[in-house]
């Protein structure tokens, strides 16, 4: 299924984002770490000024995109654009279908201190939980005004920030099974193992 320009693909999940980025238009890095700013992928993608450019050209590197022109804006450097090539455009749509329909083990931090949350002890768990619970709803909101923001003020289409109501479901679900969970250890519901000795 894959040439060999794509057997190696990217590590970098920040790729997943230039290469949507350059089906629109294509661009220098420098416009797509706005757009993607902009869009508040940053929050989904690790985005820095160096990882950016290093996706670029590992991107470059293989054969995902090339290099179509320069532009120069007054006295600022000369900035290199890029466009998908038509084996990179290819099968990066191959790519991003395979992701969309096949559900991959993902590894979240949470994910593995949860599997060791008897060791802080009933109270101090709920009130861990308690406090990432907070912290959830004020980034819910947060993330909420960014999305309303988005859409009325960028005038960006649903389909073009679709990934932040993705997150937002995805922050919605964790804020209800933190809560839930806070409430059955408080509530003496969830068992809980003898402390161990000291």
């Amino acid at each position: 299924m894959w040439s060999e320009m794509t057997t190696k693909r990217p590590a970098n999940p920040l790729a997943l984002a230039v290469l949507g980025l350059l089906l629109e238009q294509p661009m220098h890095p420098h416009a797509m770490a706005t757009a993607l700013r902009e869009r508040q992928m940053d929050q989904a993608f690790k985005l820095t000024t160096g990882s950016l450019y290093d996706t670029v050209r590992a991107l470059a590197r293989d054969g995902w995109i090339e290099a179509t022109d320069t532009e120069q804006v007054g006295g600022r450097p000369t900035r290199t654009v890029y466009r998908h090539t038509r084996e990179g455009q290819r099968c990066f749509i191959e790519w991003l279908d395979e992701l969309v329909r096949e559900p991959s083990r993902e590894y979240p931090k949470f994910l593995s201190a949860v599997s060791y949350l008897g060791v802080l002890g009933q109270q101090r768990a709920a009130q861990a939980l308690r406090e990432r619970a907070a912290a959830l709803k004020t980034r819910i909101a947060e993330d909420e005004q960014a999305y309303r923001a988005a859409r009325q003020e960028h005038k960006a289409p649903r389909l073009f920030v679709i990934e932040a109501e993705y997150a937002q479901a995805m922050l919605q679900a964790e804020l209800l099974w933190v809560l839930r969970t806070a409430d059955e250890i408080e509530q003496g519901i969830l068992e809980w193992p003898e402390a161990p000795d000291a």
